[in-house]
């Protein structure tokens, strides 16, 4: 229930119907204003605001549908239920065109309408929470773009606004999906470089060949295709912060050039005699464990110490689920002004689906989501049915136990463990390599030993 009762105006022209609608909706926890026409509801409504209108269709004067067309003018978004001893198809359908929430005939069904105020009751509140949470995001409930108030995003505020009001490089770690990138540009805009370039360049993206002119730049002629001078990331990011992301996926014959860079704080362009300084904060990130990825010859251990000053880890969703409801708040912000629509909020149900769900995708995946369900909802409510089906299909609690059976063996064991998990990941294979604590080169191989392509 609300923290305060809800307020239902009643309009009907019979003395008798309005006393016993005030009991029974005083009964059922309302407030209650009555009114004897059309013209006095109005006055109340304005006056008065109620959250609910219950209104008869033949009154003398003002009408229920005229006053119901009035009412919506004010506010679009009030509930305004329609009732009638001389109901017609045709005026039903009417009602309902004209924005009713229901309408309903004499004799009444007092269960029914029960069950239609409390669905009124229930959009009532989850527009008061829509607002609420809309107001706390506009005041900003996090760091930069960030949102949240978790613990462990409460941690990485702190760690952010330290590393704005430093110069010194730092890496950032985390699972795809989890705002890597978006930390690097709120470090920058509250950094003293805010006013200079943001350069973000993705290891992982850029052909081995192309990586070096890429980093450092080349003169005109230094290589078949090179018909003109091109400043690489270091120039363009001049005076402001260069930002390296996927630096694990760096070739290895690249990784010791950047640690000279790094380090004499000049570069070269490719086929040039000169080198020259630069001045550029440089923030890295990768979505591995960066001592493991040291571990495995992917990251050079002296690269990693030059860029591991100061390490901030992102949390993955699944273990701050409270923000959860913030994220989706400011997500369909976004989504709304983007597609024109005008979602408020998820059904309840909708929304513990969500929460249910582990996000393997994490915030980007979240916001996809959301994305589809904005453009399939045509109106003001995302129901279970407009989610994707495998979050419809509940999953990962149908299917999160595994049964062995009895007598099995460790390699068959480890095989219907290795077959379940990517089934609950959707064959997300690096997803599955992180819950069961392997690498994807490890995962591919048991495949191919069970006979299953990859």
């Amino acid at each position: 229930m609300p923290n305060r009762p809800l307020c239902v105006l009643v309009a009907d022209d019979e003395a008798a119907m309005r006393l016993v609608l005030d009991m029974r909706l005083r009964d059922w926890g309302y407030e209650t204003l009555l009114a004897a026409d059309g013209e006095e509801a109005e006055r109340l409504a304005q006056k008065c605001n109620p959250d609910i209108v219950l209104s008869d269709v033949v009154m003398p004067g003002l009408g229920g549908l005229e006053l119901l067309r009035s009412l919506k003018k004010g506010d679009p978004a009030r509930a305004v239920i329609l009732i009638t001893a001389q109901g017609t198809i045709d005026m039903a359908v009417e009602a309902m065109k004209q924005g009713a929430l229901d309408f309903i005939t004499k004799p009444l069904d007092h269960n029914k309408l029960k069950a239609v105020l409390d669905a009124a009751q229930q959009d009532i509140l989850l527009r008061r929470q829509s607002r609420r949470m809309t107001t706390q995001l506009e005041k900003g409930s996090g760091f930069g773009p960030f949102v949240g108030t978790s613990a462990k995003m409460r941690e990485v505020y702190q760690m952010l606004e330290t590393l704005a009001h430093s110069d010194a490089s730092a890496l950032l770690s985390g699972e795809s999906g989890t705002g890597k990138e978006l930390a690097a540009r709120a470090i920058h805009s509250h950094s003293g470089r805010a006013n200079g370039p943001f350069i973000a360049v993705n290891a992982a993206a850029i052909p081995e060949t192309l990586m070096e002119s890429e980093m450092f730049g080349h003169e005109k002629g230094a290589f078949t295709g090179a018909v003109a001078t091109r400043p690489g990331c270091f120039e363009l990011a001049h005076r402001g912060t260069l930002f390296l992301d996927e630096i694990a996926e760096m070739p290895a014959g690249l990784q010791p050039k950047l640690l000279r860079v790094l380090e004499d704080g000049r570069v070269r362009r490719l086929g040039a005699a000169q080198e020259f300084a630069y001045d550029v904060r440089v923030l890295a990130a990768t979505n591995r464990d960066p001592r493991e990825a040291v571990e495995k010859g992917l990251l050079r251990e002296d690269l990693f110490y030059r860029l591991n000053i100061f390490q901030v880890v992102l949390p993955p969703l699944r273990d701050r689920k409270d923000d959860l409801p913030g994220l989706v708040q400011r997500f369909l912000n976004e989504l709304n002004a983007k597609h024109h629509s005008s979602v408020v909020a998820l059904r309840p149900e909708a929304l513990e689906r969500l929460q249910a769900y582990r996000w393997p995708g994490n915030v980007r995946e979240l916001r996809n989501v959301l994305e589809r369900a904005v453009i399939l909802a045509k109106g003001e409510w995302i129901e279970i049915s407009h989610l994707p089906p495998y979050l419809r299909a509940d999953e990962e609690r149908q299917g999160s136990q595994i049964v062995v059976p009895p007598g099995a063996t460790a390699a068959e064991t480890e095989r219907e463990l290795i077959l379940k998990t990517l089934e609950q990941t959707r064959n997300n294979k690096a997803e599955t390599a992180r819950r069961l604590g392997l690498d994807v080169k490890t995962i591919r191989n048991k495949l191919k030993s069970y006979g299953i392509r990859s």
